[in-house]
């Protein structure tokens, strides 16, 4: 972190006061970090203090030029590393969302490339306003990464989430997005499963799942900014591709395990985040089929095992799969990893709040063949992705 620079901007919510933890821990590790502080959270902690604690200048107004050599908010969005918004509150949520710049933070924010880490606070019911949470969705797509808000006693007397994380937490966030990515999996080539397939029944129905596909794509943007080339087999989703990332288009799982049997045999890594049908109807129909009566009986049979073909064929692969399970996960877990000859498992109750089909988060734990590695509390699945290319790259490399 020595000579990184580091920009914190800071906005109006009481949380302010864990910042000056936040900035003065960054200063302590050798960061050179500059503040930016809206207006309103002046109301709540003075510049003076911020100023202190990272030994510079603390901007707060967009047109308080201290250096006629410079633009400030283009001299702090041009140098800077990486960008900390902490506490983000609902409103420079909104702002970035829809490009608007009518402030310093604001501004200087729509001027940056660096990578930019969200650090929410708000009442629960502002946290879970479906706008709140599509602006956050649209700042996710945008490559923006969140550091969730916890759930506890909040400042406005309510329980539930929205309390700004630790210090401590942000910290670690802060040291994983600093260190070098293209190190992790630099050279290696990446197949990436995801989404759900469509066992179709007639010309406009099918059988398939709940899968969106979130967690897969992440992990194939995941694995473009540790280096990897990346190939992502996808079924049908709504989901735009991460850039970098080349994705091969199927529907039914037979049209998945032809692509990955394809493409498996260039890749080093295969990571199948995928919900593959397990049956598919014995025939098709070739027009609409009509209610006839009260019941009807379909004939299905079993797909062909991508995973468990995967591992048969791996070759010194590393080979990761993910079981989505609803009861003893981890027993459940560790026999597909045996069966299927896996390196690492990701496993996670779908029952749970949080840890489901089609959210924006995800609670996992990772084994291996001596069991347990790793369990992550609910975190965004870019998050997860992100720890799970890690472990990955730590593994190819340490064995």
């Amino acid at each position: 972190m020595t000579g990184k620079r580091i920009v914190v901007g800071v906005t109006g919510g009481i949380a302010v006061f864990k910042v000056a933890g936040l900035v003065s821990q960054l200063a302590q590790r050798g960061a050179d970090v500059r503040v930016i502080m809206t207006r309103s959270a002046s109301k709540f902690v003075t510049p003076l203090t911020f100023q202190t604690l990272s030994r510079n200048p603390v901007a707060v107004d967009t047109f308080e030029e201290k250096d006629p050599s410079v633009v400030t908010h283009i001299d702090l969005a041009d140098h800077a590393d990486l960008f900390v918004i902490a506490p983000a509150t609902a409103n420079i949520l909104a702002k970035m969302a829809h490009g608007l710049g009518d402030d310093m933070l604001s501004t200087t924010l729509l001027a940056t490339r660096a990578p930019i880490l969200i650090a929410p606070a708000m009442n629960v019911h502002m946290y879970q306003n479906p706008v709140v949470q599509e602006n956050i969705r649209k700042l996710e797509q945008l490559g923006h990464r969140f550091v969730e808000p916890a759930s506890g006693q909040l400042a406005c007397g309510y329980v539930g989430q929205g309390r700004m994380e630790e210090p401590e937490r942000i910290l670690e966030v802060i040291e994983e997005m600093l260190r070098e990515p293209r190190s992790v999996l630099q050279g290696k080539r990446v197949l990436v499963t995801a989404g759900p397939t469509r066992e179709p029944l007639d010309p406009v129905r099918y059988l398939s799942n709940r899968s969106s596909g979130k967690m897969g794509y992440a992990i194939a943007e995941a694995c473009v900014r540790a280096g990897a080339e990346t190939v992502l087999v996808s079924g049908p989703t709504a989901l735009t591709p991460p850039s970098g990332v080349r994705r091969v288009q199927v529907t039914t799982a037979e049209e998945m395990w032809q692509a990955v049997m394809q493409e498996m045999t260039a890749c080093d890594v295969i990571i199948k985040a995928a919900a593959v049908a397990d049956y598919t109807p014995v025939t098709v129909a070739s027009q609409k089929m009509k209610k006839t009566g009260d019941r009807m009986r379909l004939e299905l049979r079993r797909t062909r095992d991508i995973l468990a073909e995967a591992g048969q064929r791996k070759e010194g692969r590393f080979l990761v799969g993910f079981a989505a399970e609803t009861e003893q996960v981890a027993k459940h877990a560790m026999d597909k990893l045996h069966r299927k000859k896996l390196d690492l498992v990701v496993a996670n109750d779908v029952s749970r709040p949080g840890a489901g089909f089609d959210g924006d988060t995800n609670k996992v734990t990772v084994f291996d063949a001596e069991g347990e590695v790793v369990s992550l509390p609910q975190m965004s699945k870019r998050e997860v992705a992100d720890r799970l290319v890690a472990l990955i790259g730590e593994r190819l490399h340490h064995g």
